[in-house]
């Protein structure tokens, strides 16, 4: 399954390559994304991150071991390295492994001059 969740509408994330090893979304900054202090919601990131993995890891179900599976993220790992005001934030999402019970998503969240501000690591099951 990879339709869009509403939240990625809400929020705006433009998914820019998806295949079944790699997901690229983008997420143009809005005042709406930012905190009191003005740089990125730390769960805008960490939705951005979600989002793009959650896709990966549909597709690769998809064509892999769990067709027609919706992939479930279970547990989320995110170290956060960085932050900016305006711009784009980049998140590129590579399978690390995709079993029959257990996906596993690696996801870096870049921003301007592909400073790495955030990377993730999710895991997901089928429901």
């Amino acid at each position: 399954m990879t339709e869009r969740s509403p939240l990625s509408r809400l929020l705006g994330i433009e998914m820019v390559d998806e295949t079944a090893e790699k997901a690229v979304a983008r997420l143009e900054i809005r005042a709406d994304h930012k905190t009191p202090t003005g740089v990125v919601h730390s769960g805008t990131i960490l939705s951005l991150a979600d989002d793009c993995a959650t896709r990966v890891a549909n597709r690769a179900n998809d064509e892999g071991p769990n067709p027609g599976a919706f992939m479930v993220l279970v547990d989320l790992h995110s170290t956060m390295l960085g932050n900016q005001s305006d711009g784009v934030l980049t998140a590129v999402s590579k399978i690390v492994r995709c079993g029959r019970r257990i996906t596993v998503v690696r996801t870096v969240v870049t921003g301007v001059e592909d400073k790495v501000l955030a990377e993730i690591t999710t895991t997901h099951i089928p429901a």
